[in-house]
């Protein structure tokens, strides 16, 4: 690979005598700003190339990541500075392995599912139409994240591997990069609001140089999402909710200023525990949750378990709670793909709005009498 592309520049030097390179730094011109995505930027330098900068690669990181995007028309007139980047990526991207299920919504709704190549872990997803193409055999299974089968991802030969992390320490990404293979860290998973999260499909958009399809669909998700909190706003009452479940004699529900907790806000619900700082899960015992939300009205969430009968059976506690008693149980784990991976994780994130519309119609009945649950549904 690397000799191809070393014999492709020549060639392209030797047809073009008199176009001069350039050596980045170049002069920036501004980049777009995002409206509610903090975890990363974009800009362009004045000849054309996308600088993408991953500030929150994952949750606490000490520094960022800078990556260099460069059209295949520049590289023959550009030359760049390693030291600079962490990667640099000749776009438009043909092949590319993605890591987490959260990055399939993105390439499917930029119309480029057909670039993927491989990922790590198959079974969890579960869009139909990338699994018709992981039935055809269009895209290889690599292992875990943390253990990428990284002969596979190399034989492969992407343009770029999208990799996610949970501190940095990955010895498969470093293999991969000491190959020449490009690792780009994608932080959207660190985002802490519903539509920071969904922001990031304009991450994704500069690798198949397709932002304005980006910045089209981000605003009908952004639009689609405002309009549905607007309506929230407008219910008598914010219900009492409740989320969460044990998990060896510890609950874990989201703190107060979690992804989550953001959701039941917009959708004017009473979360129980909106006032504590964590932006992630929250570890407490079920006698506190019991003393907090034993009379919730609603719970949401309770994690994997879609039906009464299997509550009971993991802990008789459950059956103190009013929403149990009461049936106003209501989970997003009954909505899986054909290998059995859940569809909230992965397109959730994608689309905060079709998740806000589900919890209004849940808590607010009577503002959606016509919604039909997407990821949301009642325990049976």
């Amino acid at each position: 690979m690397r000799n191809i592309f070393f014999v492709s520049i020549i060639i392209c030097l030797l047809s073009c005598k008199e176009r001069v390179k350039e050596t980045l730094p170049i002069a920036q011109v501004p980049g777009e700003v995002l409206a509610h995505a903090k975890g990363f930027t974009l800009e362009k330098t004045s000849n054309g190339l996308t600088i993408i900068k991953v500030l929150s690669p994952w949750p606490n990181a000490q520094s960022g990541f800078t990556y260099a995007l460069v059209p295949k028309n520049l590289l023959a007139s550009i030359t760049l500075n390693n030291d600079e980047y962490d990667a640099i990526v000749t776009v438009p991207v043909e092949r590319m392995v993605l890591t987490s299920t959260t990055h399939i919504p993105a390439l499917e709704a930029l119309g480029v599912e057909d670039k993927l190549v491989g990922f790590s872990e198959t079974d969890y997803i579960s869009s139909e139409k990338t699994r018709k193409r992981i039935d055809a055999g269009l895209v290889k299974e690599l292992g875990s994240n943390e253990s990428i089968n990284t002969e596979m991802v190399i034989a492969l030969n992407p343009g770029v591997v999208i990799g996610f992390a949970v501190d940095g320490q990955n010895k498969a990404y470093e293999t991969l990069q000491r190959s020449n293979i490009a690792v780009v860290y994608n932080g959207d998973w660190a985002e802490e609001t519903p539509l920071g999260k969904a922001e990031w499909i304009k991450f994704f958009a500069p690798f198949f140089e397709r932002e304005a399809m980006a910045d089209r669909i981000f605003e009908k998700i952004e639009h689609s999402y405002n309009e549905a909190r607007s309506l929230a706003k407008t219910a008598k009452q914010s219900p009492t909710v409740l989320e969460g479940a044990l998990y060896k004699d510890v609950w874990y529900l989201p703190g107060g200023n979690s992804w989550a907790a953001q959701f039941l806000e917009d959708a004017n619900a009473n979360y129980l525990w909106k006032d504590t700082p964590e932006t992630g899960s929250i570890s407490l015992s079920w006698e506190s949750v019991l003393e907090t939300a034993q009379d919730a009205q609603f719970w949401i969430g309770p994690a994997q378990f879609t039906s009464y009968t299997d509550m009971s059976k993991d802990s008789p506690h459950y059956k103190q709670f009013n929403a149990f008693k009461k049936k106003q149980v209501f989970t997003f784990a009954a909505t899986k793909g054909a290998t059995g991976g859940l569809l909230y994780y992965e397109l959730a994130p994608q689309r905060p709005d079709l998740v806000l519309k589900d919890l209004i119609s849940i808590l607010h009945p009577e503002l959606l009498p016509e919604h039909r649950p997407f990821f949301f549904k009642p325990l049976e």
